[in-house]
């Protein structure tokens, strides 16, 4: 074999170093990709958007913003409940509890401008079998969303389990057809390894999510939400440039939907 010239060597230092720069870019790129696109679309079709939370509560902490976001932009949200929280308030039975949290919720959801949506499992006794496959499936079904929304799989909360594993299911039954994208609750406490992917500004409407979350009396929101939510609006909005934003990994074998500004 003929020996390299200094010439070749220089040639091929060239290319290892254009090979580098060229995957260093495509990584910036991902990232890049990762946040949220600085113009916002055209497209005014009106969206079908499902948000499924395990408790009254869950979809207004994971989404509050982005449901307010979306409805002030004339799209119709629903929030779903797997459960009317039961067993969250102490010293009722479940029936008491249960009244007491779906006024709280219907509350909320008029803040948000939401339409509420129960599937009257029970607080802290979920179940994910055939069955239950079966009737949240149908549920999303007849509402024949466009982009769903609902809770990361890994969390220390089985119910916010059984929720994600639920609406997870109902995606791949009816087809693969809608959008679907996970949020998180309680900054690393009970949603655990989330890593983002999509952000939604959401410093404007803040305070709505605030008063809607606030309509859950019964379970102390005021302590709640300054140790839990407010502290994940400002770290997400850093991440993303904003002020206050939530964040999302959105499920890549589900269609692209389109979130609030994006």
């Amino acid at each position: 074999m003929e020996s390299c010239t200094r010439r070749q060597l220089l040639a091929g230092s060239s290319l290892l170093a254009m090979s580098g720069l060229a995957a260093a870019t495509h990584a910036d790129t991902a990232l890049i990709d990762a946040a949220p696109k600085a113009a916002a679309s055209t497209d005014t079709t009106k969206l079908k958007v499902l948000v499924a939370g395990a408790h009254p509560g869950d979809p207004e902490a994971g989404c509050g913003g982005t449901i307010a976001r979306y409805a002030d932009a004339g799209h119709e949200v629903v929030a779903l409940y797997l459960t009317c929280g039961e067993a969250g308030v102490s010293g009722k039975s479940h029936a008491e509890a249960a009244a007491i949290r779906i006024a709280e919720l219907e509350k909320s959801c008029t803040l948000l401008k939401a339409r509420p949506l129960l599937a009257r499992q029970i607080d802290g006794q979920t179940e994910v079998s055939p069955s239950q496959y079966k009737a949240f499936r149908q549920l999303i079904d007849d509402e024949k969303p466009d982009v769903v929304f609902t809770h990361w799989p890994i969390d220390s909360h089985r119910d916010h389990r059984a929720c994600s594993l639920l609406t997870f299911d109902a995606f791949l039954s009816l087809g693969r057809k809608f959008a679907l994208y996970y949020y998180e609750v309680n900054l690393g406490e009970e949603t655990q390894n989330f890593q983002p992917t999509r952000y939604v500004d959401i410093t404007a409407v803040e305070p709505r999510k605030r008063d809607a979350c606030m309509a859950h009396v019964s379970q102390g929101p005021a302590k709640f939400y300054a140790d839990y939510f407010a502290k994940m609006h400002v770290f997400r909005g850093m991440e993303a440039g904003f002020h206050q934003a939530e964040a999302f990994v959105h499920l890549d074998q589900s269609p692209t939907g389109r979130l609030p500004g994006g």
